[in-house]
């Protein structure tokens, strides 16, 4: 035992004087201190020893290990305080900075067009009921056109105004409204909605809305193409042009599809005019969103006097918005975090 003591002295100390890093020493503690190590093997052989020679060998080996622990630590504080040469003519790496989603951008730039027409901002639930979301907009239960939404139910329990859905319109929000205010209010409601829609370029089953009504004695459709007409020339280009066809919503009559011209080509062609238009596909139009008169039947719904009073609603989604700014092709670019994709707009 003698012998293997004082070579596992002669081992540690070439390995401490070959030791460069911390990181060194702390593999010589694990390997002459360890559960494994030279010195745990010989504490292991005391048990067979004489009674006078564990005596011996206990106080020598408790030593040793004394010996190893000090020289270790010695070692190791000559490297703590060593800094480490730094050149501070080196470029650091560039800050990159964050900035808000396209969607999130022209949302805001929505809302903010449309406070400015006196419009107050208002969010609703995305989890609604029947009532809500179908019954008060004038879409019964057998209505054939509720078949494109009625989806989305949610394992809950139902109540007094039916089963809970995820909303597949933001006009719930109007329901809301015209329940608890007396009129005249003019109000935009943003959100997320949901709709069994197949995911393609110009589809998807979530996607964002914007949906606006004004209630007043006096409220009647020219003043709804006086805010359409606003709202287009300062979001798209003061030299678009709208026209609006018939169509046919169930909370409103009459109805109608909003176009706007083609701020691309303007006429249907390209610059050249010797080309068709790639985004309106030589039409000279793009729908833009749907709009009419608040049905009789919804002002009702909501305690509100039909008979006197008269509103208009409109709604348009966020990416189709998105997508024609800013010549957008495909809807699934603003939902697959592709960095390069989104850092372009820098907004």
């Amino acid at each position: 035992m003698e012998h293997e003591v004082k070579r596992l002295e002669e081992d540690l100390q070439k390995d401490i004087e070959k030791a460069s890093d911390a990181s060194d020493i702390e593999a010589l503690r694990i390997k002459y201190l360890g559960r494994k190590s030279p010195l745990a093997e010989l504490f292991s052989q005391i048990p067979s020893l004489s009674t006078e020679e564990k005596k011996i060998w206990g106080k020598n080996l408790n030593i040793l290990k004394q010996k190893i622990t000090t020289l270790i630590d010695e070692k190791l504080s000559g490297f703590e305080g060593k800094e480490e040469e730094i050149d501070l003519t080196f470029p650091s790496r560039p800050v990159e900075r964050g900035s808000r989603h396209v969607i999130s951008v022209v949302l805001q730039k929505i809302c903010d067009i449309f406070a400015h027409l006196g419009f107050v901002v208002i969010e609703g639930p995305e989890i609604e009921d029947e009532w809500h979301n179908f019954t008060a907009l004038n879409f019964p239960s057998d209505h054939p056109s509720r078949d494109a939404f009625d989806t989305f139910y949610l394992d809950l329990k139902e109540g007094k105004k039916g089963k809970q859905l995820l909303r597949c319109h933001t006009s719930p929000s109007q329901i809301r409204v015209m329940q608890k205010n007396k009129p005249p209010f003019a109000v935009i409601s943003p959100g997320r909605v949901y709709r069994p829609d197949e995911v393609d370029a110009t589809h998807s089953f979530m996607f964002h809305q914007v949906e606006g009504f004004a209630v007043g004695q006096d409220s009647n459709f020219a003043h709804l193409k006086g805010v359409l007409f606003y709202f287009a020339r300062q979001f798209f280009s003061p030299d678009v042009s709208l026209r609006f066809r018939p169509h046919f919503f169930p909370f409103t009559e009459p109805s109608a599809e909003v176009d706007i011209s083609c701020i691309i080509c303007g006429q249907g062609k390209n610059k050249k005019k010797t080309t068709r238009c790639s985004v309106c596909k030589g039409k000279g139009w793009l729908e833009v969103l749907g709009c009419g008169m608040i049905h009789p039947n919804v002002l009702e719904a909501c305690g509100i006097d039909s008979k006197k009073y008269q509103g208009f609603a409109f709604g348009m989604g966020i990416e189709r918005m998105a997508m024609l700014k800013y010549g957008v092709s495909d809807i699934r670019l603003f939902c697959e975090n592709d960095v390069k994709f989104l850092e372009q707009f820098n907004l």
